[in-house]
């Protein structure tokens, strides 16, 4: 492991050589360094799309109260027409690479078996691989989700690879599956929100002890009405709860080295190039994500040199699922007090969980602008947020849509999360800071979360079309801070998911969801993961005592395979989510492009389904038109709707067929020469197994790096590839 690191960290080092670029250390908030190049606090939050988002017009009464965040948008701007991609991992790719998932092969998010060639390149050009250009450090805390650990020769070190100076958090990205044995106390599917609740349910208690990994023990035997179930106090501080019990010798059957949604995580820590995987059984493993999220960004900045500029990204982990309750004392409490009662496999209580996830990550938002010194407290306890008081930008974002059983109304949930349709694409994108000209203000024109990755270039004075030796989707968008009056900078939006590259052309396996209506997607990449989005799993290794209709135990490969099951069974077929989606909008209208694998029955056959809707949208709050299947305008039937499906379909095509393959070129340099050569011999002969130097050979990729590689290499040495540019 370490000798493929170091060899893989040579490489990175290279890279920024090439790049010009400089290592560099960080600044306090109210610093930006000599060169006066702002700070960035860049905050991505997980599966909170706009119809979550009261400040922006929607959610109603039943949105997440969220004070803090408010607070900074009302100091800001708030952009009211922001894209993302569909599902996390291409969104965040889309943050820091700038470029549309049909350059960086992330369609989907990452999962175990996905290749290395749907991850972020050791070779690609990441924003702190550019900042580093102006003398930044970079740092992320939480969620990655960007590259590895599984076929990735950096494995764990994947940040540090990818041009982050420090990082805490996790790789894979996920919370585990919520623990429902509650640390092994009782038997599984018991506590099915990973803890003991209270004496009001019949499994539950209000005393007993509290065991910690390190073999300590203190006893909990009085709760009040307003505080925490005993057994998520303990499952908060790091341990297990042994109901109705004394302190004494540990139970046998506590399992401390066991994942547990929000609280037990495998926490990974790269500093100073060294990469810590911490245990689980590590009291730094254990506690609430996000508030350990904030209390490392919050380490991190305070450290920080007072004389260079620092960007730190607080990727929460918040809202996704498994969903599970925070403390309480990280949310507003307008839910009723029981809530650690609740449920979590119950769709209908996960709402007012996700609610509470998200209000416990802008609690926690709010305690890392103040003890930073970005903001203070009002004598009422709101948040005093002076946005000239600092030299400190500060970016929120969703990283995709809601999920489907979390949409507010009058939001779709069937189109939702890995859905090309707006509620799987609209995002809330607010930014504040100095440079912001009349606070307080909306910004309707489009704008697309790549174009993030050019406002970071634009922070620190660079020009990334000129600097990165590829495409770049981005559009910069500083000027609609500086100027009120600022017309659209983009003609069009661009969005799209797929399927992910796994070897041999594999796929996820069928997810069925049934919370809302019978929907089979292979979005989940994992059983655990379907069973967290409150699916039930058709692949390989399904529970036998689910209503999953047996075939002796080899599981279904697709979601057409599982219909043909159902109809042959003479039972109702799911509905599909498309494996393709993609769409593309101008100011007024939007193209859908979906590809859906269909069974179909009346020939017991398999194929393709492709459709094109398109629709009239606006962002009109706090009824928007939303791209709903009654509202679609194909086939069209007048000029001006021909007219605009002509354009966005001629702009869709063509951005689709702007990133031409290019056979040999591992480092996406535009060129396959002897560098190429040279980068497939070190990987082949250290690692050998899945890379971007693994091409398609006979129809697809078999995940090593091995001379099939090295004759794509030789059959087109001395090529040059020609580089695209984007459509805006």
């Amino acid at each position: 492991m370490k000798k493929r690191l170091s060899a893989l960290l040579a490489v990175a080092s290279v890279a920024l050589a090439i790049t010009g670029c400089n290592s560099g250390g960080g600044g306090h908030a109210d610093s930006g360094g000599d060169s006066g190049n702002p700070n960035i606090l860049f905050v991505i939050m997980d599966d909170v799309g706009i119809d979550q988002m009261k400040s922006f017009g929607y959610g109603g009464d039943v949105a997440p109260y969220l004070p803090n965040i408010d607070a900074v948008t009302a100091a800001g701007v708030r952009f009211r027409n922001t894209w993302s991609m569909p599902e996390c991992s291409p969104g965040r790719a889309a943050f820091f690479v700038g470029r549309y998932p049909l350059r960086t092969n992330i369609h989907q998010a990452i999962g175990p078996r996905d290749l290395a060639n749907s991850q972020l390149s050791p070779y690609d050009s990441t924003t702190p691989k550019l900042l580093k250009q102006a003398n930044y450090e970079s740092a992320m805390f939480g969620k990655f989700h960007l590259a590895g650990p599984e076929n990735n020769e950096a494995g764990n070190a994947t940040p540090k690879v990818l041009g982050w100076d420090y990082f805490y958090g996790w790789i894979g990205g996920l919370p585990g599956s919520l623990d429902t044995t509650a640390g092994g106390v009782a038997p599984v599917d018991t506590h099915m929100c990973g803890f003991v609740p209270s004496d009001r349910v019949g499994t539950g208690a209000k005393a007993g002890a509290c065991y910690q990994p390190n073999g300590s023990c203190s006893a909990i035997s009085s709760i009040t009405h307003d505080q925490d179930a005993a057994g998520l106090q303990c499952l908060d501080s790091g341990g297990i709860f042994v109901p109705k019990a004394t302190c004494g010798t540990p139970p046998a059957s506590l399992v401390f080295d066991r994942e547990n949604g929000y609280y037990v995580s495998p926490l990974v820590i790269i500093k100073d190039g060294d990469v810590e995987e911490v245990p689980l059984t590590d009291s730094r493993a254990r506690g609430y994500r996000t508030r350990i999220e904030t209390d490392a960004a919050i380490d991190w900045i305070k450290s920080r040199a007072a004389d260079k500029p620092w960007m730190a990204t607080v990727s929460y982990s918040a809202a996704h699922t498994p969903w599970q309750q925070p403390p309480r004392s990280l949310f507003s409490g307008k839910e009723p007090p029981n809530s650690d009662d609740w449920d979590c496999t119950n769709p209908v209580l996960g709402r007012g969980i996700q609610n509470q996830m998200t209000e416990a990550l802008d609690t926690e938002f709010g305690r890392l602008l103040v003890e930073t010194g970005m903001a203070s407290r009002n004598q009422d306890g709101s948040l005093n947020y002076d946005p000239k008081a600092t030299n400190t930008v500060i970016i929120i974002v969703g990283d995709n849509g809601s999920l489907g059983t979390a949409v507010k109304r009058p939001f779709i949930a069937s189109q939702a999360k890995g859905t090309a349709y707006q509620t799987g694409v609209w995002d809330p994108l607010i930014i504040a800071g100095p440079k912001v000209v009349e606070p307080g203000r909306a910004v309707e024109h489009m704008v697309n979360t790549v174009d993030l990755f050019q406002f970071f270039g634009e922070l620190a004075d660079i020009d990334v079309h000129k600097e990165v030796p590829r495409t770049v989707d981005s559009v910069g968008i500083l000027p609609y801070l500086t100027d009120p009056g600022q017309d659209s900078l983009r003609t069009i939006n661009f969005t799209m998911a797929g399927m992910n590259i796994q070897a041999n052309n594999g796929e996820n396996g069928p997810c069925v969801i049934t919370s809302t209506d019978s929907t089979c997607t292979q979005i989940p990449t994992s059983k655990s993961v379907c069973g967290d989005n409150l699916g039930v799993w058709w692949g390989p290794d399904y529970d036998p005592d689910s209503n999953v209709i047996d075939n002796g135990g080899v599981g279904y490969p697709t979601c057409a395979h599982v219909n043909q099951a159902l109809f042959k069974a003479g039972l109702a077929e799911a509905g599909i989510l498309p494996q393709s989606s993609i769409a593309i909008r101008n100011d007024q209208y939007k193209l859908v492009r979906n590809t859906t694998n269909d069974y179909f029955s009346a020939t017991d056959s398999f194929g393709k389904t492709d459709t094109e809707e398109m629709f009239e949208i606006n962002q009109a709050a706090p009824t928007p038109l939303l791209d709903t299947p009654d509202r679609n305008l194909l086939p069209a039937t007048n000029s001006e709707h021909k007219a605009a499906y002509k354009e966005l379909s001629e702009k869709m095509d063509q951005l689709l067929a702007s990133e031409p393959d290019c056979p040999g070129d591992g480092n996406m340099d535009g060129a396959v020469n002897a560098e190429d050569m040279g980068n497939w011999a070190r990987i082949a002969n250290q690692w050998g197994l899945s890379s971007v130097y693994d091409f398609v050979v006979g129809g697809g990729r078999d995940g090593k790096t091995n001379n099939l590689d090295e004759t794509v290499i030789q059959n087109n040495l001395n090529k040059a590839c020609k580089r695209t540019y984007g459509v805006y």
